[in-house]
């Protein structure tokens, strides 16, 4: 079964290890086979990670479109440490995280990702607020 796609003028997508920018005009793309696939609003650019959380999720980003994930494991896994260090109230979302990684569920990983930013939101928040 094909994966369908519509993507908005100018937008963009990765797909393997492609940039894909759409025209003008909205498209519907039909996708069949493995490649990774990712929409523009999926993708979080190096210079964009500005948080703990938000390198992690850039560093599973890159290990979901790598064709060998476990060159990445080993930085995920610093970041992760100091991360859990920091802020120990973190260790359900980095074990959901890891357990994605685990099972080869890499797009699911980065969705646990983005709880895991969305927390570390949150936490960042209360320590401003006092």
């Amino acid at each position: 079964m094909a994966l369908k796609v519509e993507l908005k003028p100018g937008e963009r997508i990765i797909l393997g290890d492609s940039v894909i920018t759409n025209d003008d005009q909205r498209t519907r793309l039909f996708i069949e086979g493995n490649a990774p696939i990712l929409r523009e609003k999926d993708i979080m650019r190096l210079e964009d990670a500005n948080t703990p959380c938000k390198k992690i999720y850039v560093v599973v980003q890159m290990m979901y479109l790598a064709v060998d994930a476990k060159r990445h494991h080993e930085l995920y896994f610093q970041i992760t440490k100091e991360v859990l260090e920091a802020a120990p109230s973190t260790k359900d979302y980095l074990d959901a995280v890891n357990n994605r990684i685990l099972t080869g569920q890499m797009y699911k990983a980065l969705k646990e990702a983005r709880k895991l930013i969305e927390y570390e939101r949150e936490l960042l928040a209360n320590a401003k607020s006092g």
